[in-house]
């Protein structure tokens, strides 16, 4: 798993506890992503191209650098608009690009229902969100979307990974770098990551069925 990271930072840790509890509400729920989202975006992001430029100040005039590329960050509906938002308030001048797809239960094959890429796809690089990498069906299917759109370089950022999904993207796009918070034992026979932390749509925005 050569493009694998997963993250070992404490920080990460502790709150990758906190979306596991099933105690927590919706509203920590979401703050935890956006947290989490902003501690592996830091990770992620240290290579990006930068340039040179001067920072006037008060006093004077000091050295400074300044990102130097067009950013898309691109959340797969629904459950990756937490980590969106996460990213968003590093990065506040990126254009967010939304894509969606949903998991057929019978196939686990992914269907696209939704697609707002811009007329010019010219980012130089585009961030995937998604809290959970399970099968790698929907992570694959996106960024061939990307791809295909001519976005050059491809960053993937999940909360939980299971290693079979990890492999699947590593697979189908073995360009394409990938973040992870925490990397778990694999899939039950649904396709769901164990022990994972349930359904994170359903936990981010209330849906879930009632215990």
């Amino acid at each position: 798993m050569a493009g694998l990271h997963v993250s070992a930072h404490p920080l990460v840790a502790h709150h990758v506890v906190a979306l596991r509890d099933p105690a927590t509400r919706p509203p920590e729920f979401r703050r935890v992503v956006r947290q989490l989202t902003r501690l592996l975006g830091y990770e992620a992001t240290r290579d990006l191209p930068s340039r040179e430029c001067p920072a006037v100040t008060p006093l004077g005039t000091a050295a400074g650098r300044r990102v130097m590329d067009r950013i898309a960050i691109v959340p797969i509906l629904r459950a990756g608009l937490g980590m969106a938002d996460g990213l968003l308030e590093m990065i506040p001048d990126a254009e967010v690009w939304h894509i969606g797809l949903f998991r057929d239960e019978r196939t686990l094959k992914p269907q696209e229902y939704y697609n707002k890429l811009p007329r010019n796809c010219g980012a130089a690089v585009a961030i995937v969100v998604d809290p959970m990498l399970a099968t790698g069906g929907s992570a694959v299917r996106t960024c061939e979307i990307l791809r295909d759109a001519g976005v050059p370089r491809i960053i993937y950022l999940a909360l939980i990974a299971a290693p079979e999904g990890v492999a699947c993207l590593e697979r189908g796009m073995p360009g394409v770098t990938i973040h992870v918070a925490a990397l778990d034992e694999g899939l039950n026979d649904s396709g769901f990551i164990v022990p994972g932390l349930g359904d994170a749509g359903d936990r981010q925005f209330g849906t879930a069925p009632p215990r």
